[in-house]
């Protein structure tokens, strides 16, 4: 990734490769730069205020790698992006002073929305909003869904597809009910104005036709004139008088000359006058036609008139013209279709809205009864989590519970016997409950968790489910405030064998967790000339220990803090040595993801 111009960071370059990459760095020294630029990537809120003072814009580019035959790729096709010659895509977003950004996607100008889908199959941010979400029961609920996978996302959709039918029956069945006399009025006006527009039987464009017949009728005298002169002009005198020729007459004239001329230039003229005589019979041909059909019948000229009138009542009532009346008769037929109001009819909408109702119900006791069983192993997979995070007597329970209708709505469902409300998502509340130790009662997780208990609860979810997410690269910014010691360092080891089957990126400002990193990039911040602007660096051996050390002690020079860094470090190669195996959860670690993110060149 690299990123020009945005907050403190004037230009720099990450390469983030598999496995763990941390970013660590003094307070405001520009760390979550890094995940504000993936956001700009990811089609997020393009936000003025982040754009250095002393450019007018801000860019970011990422170079996402292995993309082909993916949903990604299909996005990026989709939108008429061209990979590079080795498959990997490069994105790049632009945010001017003023606000406003710009999108490409493989060389192609496209919209933010299209990151934005892009982003969804190769990235998920998590941030302390994130845990704020987490609060939500929508967010719980997709999350216990995101869990259980296919065999509830299956129903979910049947779900969903049959509830949008019997909500449109049911509305149906109601206006047609409690709207009967209204409905029947309209339609008595509807079949008055079929019957007046059929018993006229208008054709498409007749009244435009008329318009003209009735202009020739009118001028048939003038007309005649016209034509009769333009005909003697071309053919000649009617009555055959030499001194009229006609066009005809003199250019036979003319060929008989030419044809018997001794230069052959005049010869080789004939054949052109011969087909200037062509052009001129098919025209008098034309021209007598034209005669012998104009019509100077006044009854004839009287039916146009009041043919145009009655055609005119019909576009005074219902269009502007023909065309338009007959659109609306046929607007008018498929209304009247829908409008049937007899008893018949509305026996057979409820039949159909009883049906879908109970097809419904017994999707919905499906849907419970997945999640209700997969509940159960999230709230074991991740209390299994909380053990390593030192939270060895905590307990997490998920709960799935028939949430009551308010009253009879169009959303009321009736589930063995219950009112239930039929919502998007099913007819479940989910809840996630935190017991924080050994004999606390059971809480909703807003009451029951602290700031760092709610970051120890969101990361082992994300252990839990990682197996069960088809996004590549898992972003964390900051998830571990609030949380230090022991605790600290087993979020480290969680999130390197996160590692194991993700690309992850984290934000963190805790030494215990940026010992794990597989990768380590510094922000370090400078003053000069008033001006204050961060580097982004990638540090190993001596430089990591020091970095770390300055993490621990604020003194990067201190023998203690060293030792203490050099301890971490150890701790955290022999931590990743032993979980090489299968993660506490007993998943065993999903193939290794091969896609990486980068962009620029390779430092």
């Amino acid at each position: 990734m690299h990123i020009q111009g945005l907050g403190v960071i004037d230009d720099a370059t990450l390469e983030l490769d598999t496995g763990l990459t941390v970013v660590t760095g003094e307070t405001g020294a520009g760390k979550t730069m890094v995940v504000t630029g993936l956001h700009l990537l990811g089609g997020g809120r393009a936000d003025a205020s982040k754009v250095r003072n002393d450019v007018s814009r801000a860019l970011v580019e990422g170079r996402f790698e292995a993309v082909q035959d993916t949903p990604a790729g299909t996005v990026a096709a989709e939108a008429g992006a061209e990979p590079d010659d080795d498959g990997s895509l490069i994105a790049l977003r632009t945010v001017n002073s003023d606000g406003r950004s710009r999108s490409h996607l493989g060389g192609r100008s496209v919209p933010n929305a299209v990151l934005s889908d892009l982003s969804e199959q190769l990235l998920a941010v998590h941030g302390q909003n994130d845990q704020l979400r987490l609060l939500r029961g929508g967010e719980q609920r997709a999350v216990l869904d995101r869990f259980a996978g296919e065999p509830v996302l299956a129903v979910l959709r049947d779900y969903q597809r049959v509830r949008g039918e019997w909500i449109d029956a049911a509305r149906e069945w109601k206006e047609r009910t409690e709207r009967s006399r209204e409905l029947a009025r309209e339609a008595d006006l509807l079949r008055h104005g079929l019957a007046e527009i059929e018993a006229a039987a208008p054709e498409p464009g007749e009244d435009r036709e008329l318009v003209d017949e009735a202009r020739r009728l009118a001028d048939a005298d003038q007309l005649r004139d016209t034509a009769t002169g333009a005909h003697t002009a071309v053919n000649g005198s009617p009555d055959g008088d030499p001194d009229v020729p006609g066009a005809l007459g003199l250019v036979g004239e003319a060929r008989r000359k030419l044809a018997t001329a001794e230069d052959p230039a005049l010869r080789d003229l004939e054949p052109r006058l011969e087909e200037a005589a062509a052009v001129l019979s098919d025209v008098g041909a034309e021209l007598g036609a034209y005669l012998d059909g104009l019509d100077a019948d006044p009854s004839r000229l009287e039916h146009v008139l009041a043919r145009q009138a009655d055609l005119k009542q019909l576009t005074k009532k219902y269009a502007a013209d023909v065309d338009g009346v007959l659109d609306w008769a046929a607007q008018a037929r498929d209304r009247l279709s829908r409008m049937d109001t007899s008893e018949e009819a509305l026996a057979a909408l409820a039949a159909r809205r009883d049906e879908l109702a109970e097809r419904l119900s017994g999707l919905a006791a499906s849907l419970s009864e997945q999640r209700r069983a997969a509940a159960g192993r999230l709230a074991t997979a991740v209390t299994a989590e909380l053990e390593g995070l030192a939270m060895a007597q905590a307990r997490v329970e998920v709960g799935v519970q028939p949430k009551e209708a308010e009253r009879e709505t169009e959303a009321a469902l009736h589930v063995d016997g219950r009112a239930l409300h039929a919502g998007p998502d099913g007819t479940d509340e989910v809840e996630l409950r935190l017991a924080a130790h050994s004999g606390a009662p059971s809480l909703p997780i807003h009451k029951g968790a602290s700031g760092g208990e709610l970051s120890r609860v969101m990361l082992g979810l994300e252990v839990v489910l990682a197996g069960a997410d088809t996004v590549p690269t898992l972003v964390f910014d900051e998830v571990d405030a609030g949380v230090g010691g022991r605790a600290a360092v087993e979020i480290g080891r969680r999130l390197a064998r996160l590692a194991r089957t993700h690309q992850v990126v984290v934000v963190t400002h805790l030494p215990q967790v940026a010992a794990y990193a597989d990768r380590h990039w510094v922000v370090d911040k400078a003053s000069q000339g008033g001006v204050t602007r961060s580097d982004v660096r990638m540090v190993t051996d001596e430089r990591r220990v020091a970095e770390l050390a300055r993490m621990l002690a604020g003194l990067e020079s201190t023998e203690t803090g060293r030792a203490h860094a050099e301890e971490l470090l150890a701790t955290a190669a022999a931590h990743k040595q032993d979980d090489n195996g299968p993660a506490k959860s007993g998943k065993k670690p999903a193939k290794r993801s091969r896609t990486r993110q980068t962009a620029g060149p390779r430092s």
